[in-house]
């Protein structure tokens, strides 16, 4: 089965093979929180994308060794430490373990290593880096005394954005524009300290100052992973500048063609706007949480249409992905049941087939996700349908489990198996004895204290059953 992935550098769908000669390894990158605040549900959407990438990859039996950066030393992370009148590490310090907690949340595997952009040894490895792009004419220092990358003298400039060079002007509002750079588009490597950076500088060749955004994810990339990757993910926003200026300062260093693959996901809109922080528009993880909704159920809202595509965020569209969770946990529930039976007769009709496999094959078009869930529910369909009319025995079920089981190496919508505490189980049979007595108004209330307590009573033709909501 031929693995198929967009290319931005290309426009095009590609054949995915790794640049590891015996076909298993491959080497990926991808750009991770900058942490002034915590991060919020349009950036877990990349992450989102990323980790069903890997997970896809590793189902096809790659083993993938992913790197992810952490910004910890921007303007927005110096400025927010400056506010607070604390140091850098210390007001960076609980977005980052916040940040690990809501990928845990939302059942996002780790990365191999998560680098930060202040470790000394990176500093080390950019520093490194900026000297060898000044020695081969790619750099220069400016009146201002940064450092900058010359983009005329890197013919290549340009073509992951598909932009002409004549086309950039000067933004207005970035500081270094006022200088005398050789072009409007010239990026920092190295940007020299000024007052409102504190005590955040390192010593370098060209003065105190502080690396570029853009020269640490070359730095940390390369220093773990070597000089090519096979695929380098990010949000559409991260094309350029950023992964533009990745692609020049490394190959200036390298000589070699640093990414094969670079793949990049739509933004999260709400009210047909990009969610941003910027805009005010955005949602915490937290905040969803809040709500009354579980991390698998935000992981299947954020992941369920395909990475390329926008996503509208509303609250309906979280209600649609705790009616899907409930409907996938429900059939997992009759399988189950139905596996634990005495065994009958097989039918080979009731088992797992060649069409079963359409999932995976929807996933190796560039990660149809749609097309993957359009199969699972299919599935779920006409097994609940089998089941209904006694035609699916002991053995099919099983069978049918172990599908789910690998297909949800992918989707982790799972959920977990919980011991039903003796309150809650004495509130369901109360609310048992109330239906019987047609006590409706007793049973309603009931199941918002069961649901209160982060329980959900539903009724099925089967009789009452709780299970926790959702899960996470």
């Amino acid at each position: 089965m031929t693995i198929r992935l967009f290319n931005t550098y290309s426009r095009e769908l590609e054949e995915f093979h790794p640049l590891d000669p015996a076909g298993r390894e491959v080497k990926v990158y991808t750009c991770g929180p900058t942490v002034y605040s915590h991060a919020h549900i349009g950036n877990f959407r990349a992450y989102l994308f990323e980790d069903l990438l890997q997970r896809h990859l590793e189902l096809r039996d790659f083993k993938v060794r992913r790197v992810m950066n952490i910004t910890d030393v921007d303007d927005k992370t110096i400025r927010g430490s400056r506010e607070a009148g604390v140091p850098l590490a210390e007001f960076t310090a609980p977005f980052k373990q916040a940040f690990f907690e809501d990928l845990d949340t939302l059942r996002i595997k780790r990365a191999d290593s998560f680098p930060e952009a202040t470790d000394p040894s990176h500093i080390a490895a950019m520093i490194e880096m900026i000297k060898t792009l000044m020695a081969r004419g790619l750099a220069y220092q400016a009146d201002d005394k940064s450092v900058y990358f010359r983009i005329n003298k890197f013919p290549e400039y340009g073509r992951l954005a598909h932009f002409d060079l004549s086309e950039l002007r000067s933004t207005g509002r970035v500081k270094s524009d006022e200088y005398d750079k050789e072009h409007v588009g010239d990026f920092a490597l190295w940007k020299a300290w000024d007052e409102e950076d504190g005590p955040v500088k390192w010593e370098s060749p060209w003065g105190s100052g502080r690396p570029g955004w853009h020269i640490e994810c070359s730095a940390m990339a390369t220093q773990l992973l070597g000089e090519q990757l096979d695929i380098h993910c990010g949000g559409v926003d991260n094309i350029f500048p950023h992964h533009e200026a990745e692609i020049a300062q490394t190959e200036g260093c390298t000589g070699k063609k640093f990414v094969r693959y670079w793949m990049h996901c739509a933004h999260l809109m709400v009210d047909g706007q990009k969610m941003a922080k910027s805009l005010g528009n955005f949602f915490t993880l937290r905040d969803v949480l809040a709500k009354g909704y579980s991390g698998r159920e935000v992981r299947y809202a954020l992941m369920r249409v395909h990475y390329r595509a926008p996503l509208n965020f509303t609250w309906e569209g979280m209600e649609e992905a705790r009616q899907a969770i409930g409907r996938v946990d429900d059939w997992v529930r009759r399988l189950r049941e139905r596996a634990e039976e005495n065994a009958q007769r097989l039918t080979p009709a009731q088992c797992p087939t060649e069409e079963s496999s359409g999932f995976e094959d929807a996933l190796a078009e560039d990660l149809n996700i749609s097309g993957a869930l359009g199969v699972l529910f299919e599935t779920i369909r006409e097994t609940n349908r089998a089941l209904d009319l006694g035609n699916l025995d002991s053995s099919a079920a099983s069978s049918w489990l172990k599908w789910w089981e690998r297909i949800d190496r992918v989707l982790a919508i799972g959920g977990e198996e919980s011991v039903l505490p003796a309150e809650i189980a004495a509130m369901g049979e109360a609310r048992v004895q109330a239906r019987l007595a047609k006590d409706w108004r007793k049973s309603d209330e009931l199941r918002d204290e069961i649901a209160a307590r982060g329980w959900e009573a539903r009724d099925t033709k089967d009789g009452q059953k709780i299970a926790r909501r959702g899960g996470v």
